[in-house]
C-alpha cells in the first residue's frame, strides 16, 4: 500500500511537471517585454511588510483590525529611507468580504502611493500555520518567530478540490479589480510553494499539523500552473512571479535538469525571476549571474537575516551594481516577532529576554533603528 501511495504521488508530480509547458506558460511575457518593463523601474528596495500591530495577513486586512493610521506612519518611515516597494501578503479567506476587502486594499494602495511605494502583492503562501481562520487572531506565542502567520490556502482547502472554485474566484476577483492599477508593482502568486514547514508545523516538530510533505508539494505543483492561468485570465497588466527559495548552490539553478518540478513551474511561468537568499554576500555574488542568464529581470524578494550573515551593508551594494531589486524580511518589530530567529521554534526566547542579535526588522517598535549603520546603508543604496 505504501509503495502504491508513493507511486501515485510521483505520478501526480510528473503530470503536473509536464502540464506547465502546455498550460502554465501560455501568455507569459516575453523576455523583451519583461526587460522593457524593468528598464523603467528604479533600483527597487523595500521590505516584506506587515504593520507592527498585525500578527498575520488576516489581522492586517480584516475590517476590525485594519489600521490605516499606523500603516501611514510606518510607510512614512520607509519613504524616509528611500524605499520604493513593499512585499505584502494577502489571504484567500479575506475574499469572504470581497467588497470590504477591495475597499481596504484600495485604501492601502493609496497610502503606499502617498509615500511613493509600489508594493508587490502576494496571493498565496505555504508558510507557517496550515489552519487559518477568520475573526479575532490569537496573541503572539511568547518567544517564537511568526507564531501566528497563516498559510493561504490552508490545508483543508488544499486537500479539497471542491474549494478550488472559491480560490479561483478570489484570485480572479482581487486581480481583476486591480489589473490595471499602476500603484501595484507586480503579483507574487505563491510564496515558497514547496515549503512544508519541517521545523515548525511539519515533520521535524513535536506537534505536527502540516499535510504530509510529499502530498502537499504534489498538490501545489499541480495547482500553481492553474493559479498563473487564473491571474492571466483576470487580465493582470503587471508582471507575475513565484520565487524560488530552496538554495542548494548556483550549479542547481544554472542547470534546468536539476530543477525540482516546483522550480520548473516557477521558472517556466514567471515573467520576472524572483528568489530568496538568506546567506552570505559571496553566495549572493555567485547566484545573481546564474539567474540573470535566464534573460529576465531578477529581484530578491527575501533576504537580511543577521544571524546568517545576510545584511544590508553587504548585500545592497552587490545588488545595486547588478540592478537586482532587494526586499528584506521585516520592517517594524511587532506581533509577528520575526526579530527572533527561526530556531525559536525549538528553543523559545522566553523570560522577556531578546536574542543577542536581532534576526529581522529595520526598526524597533518605538521607531528607533535596530542599527543606525543599517539605516545609513539603505539610504546610501537608495540615494535618499
Amino acid at each position: 500500500m505504501k509503495q502504491f501511495l508513493v507511486f501515485a504521488l510521483l505520478l501526480i508530480t510528473i503530470l503536473a511537471f509536464g502540464q506547465t509547458r502546455t498550460t502554465g506558460s501560455m501568455n507569459r511575457w516575453s523576455a523583451e517585454k519583461a526587460n522593457a518593463w524593468y528598464a523603467k523601474e528604479p533600483f527597487l528596495v523595500g521590505a516584506n511588510y506587515a504593520p507592527a500591530n498585525a500578527i498575520n495577513e488576516l489581522e492586517m486586512f480584516q475590517a476590525d483590525t485594519f489600521d490605516p493610521a499606523l500603516i501611514d506612519k510606518e510607510l512614512a518611515m520607509a519613504e524616509g529611507l528611500g524605499m520604493n516597494t513593499m512585499r505584502v501578503f494577502l489571504h484567500d479567506l479575506l475574499w469572504q468580504d470581497a467588497e470590504g476587502f477591495k475597499k481596504r486594499l484600495d485604501q492601502f494602495l493609496s497610502i503606499c502611493a502617498k509615500h511613493k511605494i509600489r508594493p508587490m502583492l502576494v496571493l498565496f503562501d505555504s508558510c507557517w500555520d496550515p489552519y487559518p481562520k477568520l475573526g479575532k487572531q490569537h496573541e503572539p506565542v511568547p518567544g517564537i518567530h511568526n507564531s501566528g502567520w497563516m498559510q493561504s490556502p490552508g490545508a483543508d482547502a488544499l486537500s479539497d478540490v471542491s474549494q478550488y472554485p472559491r480560490l479561483e474566484a478570489y484570485v480572479k476577483g482581487v486581480v481583476g479589480a486591480f489589473k490595471n492599477d499602476r500603484r501595484i508593482l507586480a503579483w507574487d502568486l505563491w510564496n515558497e510553494p514547496d515549503n512544508a514547514n519541517d521545523n515548525s508545523y511539519g515533520q521535524n516538530h513535536t506537534i505536527k499539523t502540516e499535510l504530509p510533505k510529499e502530498r502537499k508539494i504534489a498538490i501545489i505543483t499541480n495547482l500553481l500552473p492553474q493559479v498563473f492561468q487564473w491571474v492571466r485570465a483576470a487580465g493582470a497588466s503587471q508582471p507575475l512571479t513565484s520565487g524560488v527559495w530552496i538554495y542548494r548552490g548556483p550549479e542547481d539553478w544554472a542547470n534546468s535538469a536539476k530543477w525540482s518540478p516546483m522550480e520548473k513551474v516557477q521558472f517556466d511561468n514567471s515573467d520576472i525571476i524572483t528568489f530568496h537568499q538568506y546567506s552570505n554576500p559571496a553566495e549572493l555574488e555567485k547566484i545573481i549571474p546564474v539567474l540573470q542568464k535566464m534573460g529576465r529581470p531578477v529581484i530578491c524578494t527575501e533576504y537580511m537575516a543577521r544571524g546568517v550573515n545576510s545584511k544590508f551593508q553587504t548585500h545592497l551594494p552587490i545588488a545595486k551594481q547588478a540592478k537586482v531589486g532587494m526586499i528584506n524580511w521585516g520592517f517594524v518589530a511587532g506581533k509577528t516577532q520575526t526579530f527572533l530567529p527561526w530556531d525559536s521554534w525549538q528553543k523559545p526566547y522566553v523570560s522577556g529576554r531578546e536574542p543577542a542579535i536581532w534576526f529581522h526588522e529595520v526598526f524597533k517598535q518605538d521607531g528607533t533603528p535596530v542599527d543606525p549603520a543599517e539605516v545609513a546603508a539603505i539610504r546610501q543604496a537608495t540615494g535618499k
